[in-house]
Parts: structure tokens; C-alpha cells; sequence
């Protein structure tokens, strides 16, 4: 059972506010910034971080540096706040969040203008809708399955998939990943007891069920994305698969770090072997291709099938090198 956590609260979420401000900080280090010598327990922070956003400070997870910061151009090392004038930026999200329509607007530009670097214009809140153009009945689903998510509420709504086919969905919840100019929901499908995610523009007549769920305690949004190259795309159980890389390559191999668990092996040629713990082989195999002929998978063999389908496939396209 977690410890729980005896700092006051207060304390705890400026703290959190300036470690995240910070930017150099993975879970653990916002754990030991919060408290060294008793860090508060995994689910405390993530109860705090949920409230910070939805506060309206929008913090994110960097995945690519695994450290949590605010975007570029949003600091609150300037405003030099006492701790009861950051709770009640935090109280003044909560009341904004809870009114809802236009008023969220308004406490979110307020927010901006706050905390805002040397005058220049801050992203959005909360969710960043401006790097998404999700139209007036998407904001609408968006703000319904947020409310869903911090009620713990089920949802029911119609979803149209890429085939153009349509089906009722029930789902729980969980939280949303914004990945290539799309938002997504990931949530569990209640009908069928699996994870899945779901783009928000394909989404429509969404509304609120009366049953109640309980996330699971364990149920970690950064690792569910990070098995996914764009953070969304998720075939089952995820799998490891082995790319050599040649020399020439190696190293910007290495630097791109497109997971969260990669084991990488260096080779004598000078190239790598990397590892990569995915959700999605297809989505690994399209960025493999990317790599052209200085990359091939080396296992697991169905990887290396379906790699071989794909360029047998283009190829095809294309026809013979003397056409």
C-alpha cells in the first residue's frame, strides 16, 4: 500500500510547479524535487500533475528527452510567486474548468498573460488545441470525454475508423495523446475488454454513461504512449524487435530515441543493433523503411515478413530498375 504522502499539499504542488519549470526532470526526479528524504508515492504525483493540468498549467512529457517541462515560451520563474499566489492560480483553472464553456477561455488567456516569458505569446492550456484544428463539434466531443475522463464517468459514442466503418463504442477514459496534428483518446472499450485509442474528430454523438469505473492504479499514460513511434498506434502485447543499422547511419540511429525501451549494442563495424519495445509492428516497419537499405530487422521473423511484404509491395509500384 502506497505511504502516504504528509507534506502539505501546498508545498508539494509549488514545488512540483518548479521542477516541471525546470525542465530537467524524469518521474522519478519530480518525486525527489517534490520530497528527497520521503518522496510522495507514484499515484500522489500523478494525482498532482492531473491537477496542475487541469489547473491550466500545461505541462507535457517530453518523450524524446524523458524529462517533463512546460512548452517554449511558458515560465513561471519570472512572476517570483509566494505560495498561496500559485494556489490560487491553481484554484482559478479549477473554477475555469468547472464553468466550462467561453469563461475557460478566458481564465486560460489570463494564464498566459501570466506566466507568459518576457511578453511573448504562450501556447494554449491545458490541452493545446492550437497546434490541432478540431472544429466547433470536435472542441465539443473533446470537452465531453474530458469531463468523462476527470468524473470517471463511461462514455458512449459512434466511431467511424479509417475504413469508413462506423460502431458504437463504450468505453472508460484514461487520458489523450496529441500525436501528427491529431488528438486521440485512450481509453479501455468496455465491449471489448481491451485498450484502444481513438482520434477525436472521429468521434461523434458522445455523451456521458451514469456508471462509474476505477482507472487501475498502475495504468501509466507516458508507457502506454511510449510503446508507439507517433504514440497512438497499438497492435496488442508489445514486442521487442532487433534493427541493425550500418555505420553510416549509426549514429543518428542511436539519437533517435522513437520509444521508450530500447536496448542499443554497438557493433566493431562501427554500425549498432538496437532493440525496441513497441506496440505496433507495422508502425516500426514503415519507419524502418525510412532508413532505406542502411537498416534491416533482424528479428522477430514475423517483423522481417512484413517488412518483406512492404518492399516487395513497393517495388511493384515502381516496376523494374530499366523501366
Amino acid at each position: 500500500m502506497e505511504q502516504r504522502y504528509e507534506e502539505p499539499k501546498i508545498v508539494a504542488l509549488v514545488r512540483l510547479l518548479n521542477a516541471i519549470d525546470e525542465g530537467t526532470h524524469d518521474f522519478e526526479g519530480l518525486r525527489a524535487s517534490v520530497d528527497e528524504r520521503q518522496p510522495p508515492g507514484t499515484r500522489t504525483v500523478r494525482r498532482y500533475l492531473q491537477e496542475l493540468q487541469s489547473a491550466g498549467f500545461p505541462w507535457y512529457y517530453d518523450r524524446e528527452r524523458g524529462r517533463y517541462r512546460f512548452p517554449d515560451g511558458y515560465s513561471l520563474k519570472a512572476l517570483r510567486l509566494r505560495p498561496r499566489e500559485l494556489l490560487g492560480l491553481v484554484a482559478l483553472g479549477r473554477v475555469g474548468a468547472a464553468l466550462g464553456g467561453a469563461f475557460v477561455g478566458e481564465v486560460e488567456g489570463l494564464l498566459e498573460r501570466l506566466a507568459g516569458d518576457n511578453g511573448r505569446h504562450a501556447p494554449p492550456v491545458s490541452v493545446r488545441i492550437a497546434e490541432v484544428d478540431l472544429g466547433d463539434e470536435g472542441k465539443a466531443t473533446l470537452a465531453t470525454l474530458q469531463d468523462a475522463e476527470r468524473a470517471s464517468r463511461r462514455v458512449r459514442f459512434r466511431y467511424t475508423d479509417k475504413r469508413a466503418k462506423t460502431t458504437e463504442r463504450l468505453v472508460e477514459p484514461y487520458g489523450f495523446v496529441i500525436s501528427l496534428g491529431r488528438v486521440y483518446l485512450v481509453a479501455f472499450d468496455a465491449n471489448r475488454c481491451a485498450m484502444r485509442t481513438f482520434a477525436i474528430d472521429s468521434i461523434t454523438q458522445a455523451a456521458m454513461e451514469p456508471r462509474v469505473f476505477a482507472k487501475p492504479p498502475d495504468f501509466d499514460l507516458e508507457a502506454f504512449a511510449g510503446a508507439s513511434i507517433a504514440g497512438v498506434l497499438h497492435e496488442g502485447e508489445p514486442i521487442d524487435v532487433t534493427v541493425r543499422f550500418a555505420p553510416t547511419v549509426a549514429k543518428a540511429a542511436k539519437q533517435a530515441r522513437i520509444v521508450r525501451e530500447r536496448r542499443v549494442a554497438d557493433r566493431e563495424d562501427g554500425g549498432c543493433e538496437i532493440t525496441y519495445r513497441v506496440a505496433s509492428l507495422d508502425e516500426l516497419v514503415r519507419w524502418v523503411m525510412g532508413w532505406g537499405e542502411e537498416a534491416e530487422i533482424l528479428a522477430p521473423p514475423e517483423a522481417r515478413r512484413r517488412i518483406g511484404r512492404v518492399a516487395a509491395a513497393v517495388a511493384a509500384h515502381y516496376g523494374s530498375a530499366s523501366q
